[in-house]
């Protein structure tokens, strides 16, 4: 996907690749059993379908010579509503087999999408608008739908039934079967010139609509701060600009889709025209039950290719959504178990940086030739300047990115070399944003750790001083919150998050700003809680309050892509340093 903002287009010029069509039908070969099924039951339908014209043929030529033919018209009339109600009958089988097959294989899609999904590092979604990437999971896969529910089948039907009615035109009278093939070139060439403008046209109308879906996104997102700063006229029309955008390239879009049907349309009056002349002036002697058999057939002709032609359109869409859902799934995992990967042990907490270089994807270097020791059991405070590295060395040691060069090791353990699973889970991480997801807060509490028993969230609630206010609530833990903890304080997220992470029993803790949104008192109870939580736990903090790390075993100042100082709180004021600096002018 293209790194940009929800204002600039994704660039994807690729000519149609059939490639990506075959991918998809790789997800239908589970399914291939009822496909064949359905597409055995949509062949016999057609077929029986097709016997039809030759019914009213026999009825015409054979069937209206006087009264004593009127049961033998009878019998005709019978058949010929036999037909139909079979063939009808045959196809809305066909119809239900086909959808459950379809959603089946769209189900499939989605759920490896958001499987890896959840194994794509950060720095995917650091570097692109959430909203396009909802737009792919969601709109896109939806899109796929009915290409996946009913264009395979009824691409092999459309051409069977060409062939079946090709074998039969051709059986009631060659000459007339030659005039209806005749407008094929005519028709081959409107259809060409309509697609080579389609698939662009429509791949525009693709960007369009996730530029649309990425603004909406970041709006609702951020609707408070536009409220705050009265960015509502602005943001209206940016949105309808994009809106007007997004139209203008559907209309243009479907302008091209509306050409295919009336062009097959006029090629096909245009040749059930021409099998009325030639029948009637050029070929002498032929019947009026043929000409009426072989109009039929040629307007049944015309119906499969107007078909296809519409399955093309369905096509051509489809493929341009399924290059950029297949482009997601191809997105490299960056971080990843390595081949033989084994389990992490039980984590102790000793943690050492081995000249450790790291760089986002930008090119930014954060850390260069990082190395430190911290034993077992001990509390280290990271401060330091915004933006000098502190978030990203915890990030580090949960291997959230891989490294450039050096080495993470946990009691001599590389963390590369160990499962992310058995690592992570051993570990308690409260990151600056402290997300609730939607649900009950007891849900929240057990988020990452399913088996806790209520008595233990309760526990974890009392420690950071969040129980009170819970126990106050009309349903008390019971209580239902909405996506991002709306209704409750930024305070009040966090208090409820870092009781999530001290819930999950972690070996090793990192708190990150975990008390940047609590007011002085909960803060001084929160504290009390903390220092008994980390007694025989390795700790990382980031604090950009000093008055909160005054008491961490080692104090580490990052900065200059590293650690400039380390030392207990005494001991950096001593030497007068950069955290000297910093804590006197917070005391000021």
């Amino acid at each position: 996907m293209a790194r940009n903002k929800f204002d600039i287009d994704e660039t994807l010029e690729t000519p149609f690749d059939i490639r990506h069509l075959k991918r998809a039908l790789t997800y239908a070969g589970k399914y291939k059993k009822r496909i064949f099924l359905s597409l055995f039951i949509s062949i016999l339908a057609a077929v029986i379908s097709l016997l039809s014209p030759l019914i009213v043929q026999y009825a015409v030529d054979n069937c209206m010579k006087g009264p004593e033919t009127i049961p033998m018209l009878a019998v005709c009339a019978g058949a010929l509503l036999a037909c139909i109600v079979l063939s009808v009958f045959m196809a809305q089988k066909r119809s239900k087999m086909m959808t459950q097959v379809g959603q089946d294989i769209i189900y499939d899609i989605r759920k490896d999408l958001f499987r890896h999904m959840q194994e794509l590092p950060f720095e995917y979604y650091d570097s692109r608008p959430h909203g396009k990437i909802l737009v792919r999971v969601i709109n896109y896969v939806n899109s796929v739908s009915d290409l996946m529910t009913n264009g395979i089948i009824n691409f092999v039907l459309e051409m069977m039934n060409l062939l079946f009615i090709m074998v039969f035109m051709f059986f009631v009278n060659w000459q007339l079967a030659l005039v209806v093939l005749c407008g094929l070139p005519v028709y081959g060439a409107i259809i060409m010139f309509i697609k080579n403008h389609q698939r662009k046209a429509w791949q525009n109308a693709s960007n369009k609509s996730s530029n649309l879906s990425a603004y909406l996104h970041e709006s609702i997102v951020g609707v408070q701060i536009s409220q705050v700063f009265t960015r509502e006229k602005v943001n209206a029309e940016i949105n309808d600009k994009l809106a007007k955008s997004y139209r203008k390239a559907w209309m243009s879009a479907v302008s091209y889709s509306n050409l295919v049907w009336p062009s097959t349309d006029i090629v096909s009056i245009s040749t059930r025209a021409a099998i009325y002349l030639v029948g009637l002036l050029f070929i002498p002697g032929l019947s009026l039950g043929t000409i009426l058999a072989m109009g039929d057939y040629s307007a049944r002709f015309w119906q499969p290719l107007m078909n296809l032609s519409n399955l093309m359109n369905t096509f051509i869409n489809a493929v341009a959504y399924l290059e950029r859902i297949f482009e997601m799934l191809d997105e490299p995992v960056t971080v990843k178990d390595r081949i033989g990967a084994k389990e992490m042990p039980e984590i102790k907490g000793d943690v050492h940086f081995k000249d450790v270089t790291f760089s986002y994807d930008d090119g930014t270097t954060v850390l260069e030739h990082l190395s430190f020791d911290v034993k077992a059991g001990q509390s280290i405070a990271l401060v330091g300047p915004t933006g000098a590295g502190k978030t990203t060395i915890v990030s580090l040691i949960s291997r959230f990115y891989d490294l450039d060069s050096g080495a993470v090791l946990i009691d001599d353990t590389n963390i590369a070399d160990v499962t992310l699973h058995s690592l992570r889970s051993q570990m308690g991480i409260m990151l600056q944003d402290s997300f609730i997801f939607s649900g009950t807060i007891m849900e929240n509490l057990k988020y990452g750790r399913l088996d806790a028993t209520d008595h233990e969230a309760y526990e974890a609630c009392r420690i950071v001083g969040i129980d009170e206010y819970i126990n106050r609530l009309k349903h008390g833990y019971e209580t239902k919150v909405s996506e991002r903890g709306a209704g409750l304080s930024q305070g009040q997220k966090q208090l409820i998050a870092l009781a999530r992470t001290i819930l999950s029993n972690p070996k090793i803790l990192v708190l990150d700003e975990a008390t940047s949104s609590i007011d002085a008192k909960t803060e001084r109870n929160l504290q009390n809680g903390l220092n008994h939580l980390m007694k025989g736990r390795t700790s990382f903090i980031i604090a950009h309050r000093l008055s909160t790390v005054r008491n961490c075993d080692k104090i580490m100042y990052v900065s200059d892509k590293g650690i400039t100082e380390a030392g207990t709180h005494d001991e950096l004021i001593a030497k007068r340093g950069d955290y000297y600096r910093l804590y006197t002018a917070q005391a000021v």
